[in-house]
């Protein structure tokens, strides 16, 4: 009786997480790919609505060899702002 609902529900859990782990994987197969194709490294940042200059090319193939495929802050170039945002000592209203 109760068993027939075990069975659904442990498929689930069991497809979700492996689902998850196979997504983290391609995604990180992606980004090393992009490491060495400046081509799509390139067409990534078009799709993001950024256009990347060749100095800017190198310095995020850089960013990404040196993080390991992870580009905190966004793509060079971006206007992402300096330091806190919002210091402790400006209340933001």
């Amino acid at each position: 009786m109760w068993w027939n609902y075990v069975i659904p529900i442990v498929t689930l859990i069991v497809g979700l997480v492996g689902g998850f782990f196979i997504g983290v994987y391609y995604l990180r197969r992606q980004l090393t790919s992009m490491q060495n194709d400046p081509q799509m490294l390139q067409k990534m940042a078009k799709q993001m609505g950024y256009n990347l200059s060749g100095k800017q090319m190198q310095q995020a193939q850089q960013m990404m060899n040196k993080n390991g495929g992870s580009m905190p802050g966004g793509m060079p170039g971006g206007k992402a702002p300096k330091g806190n945002a919002f210091p402790p000592n400006k209340r933001r209203r």
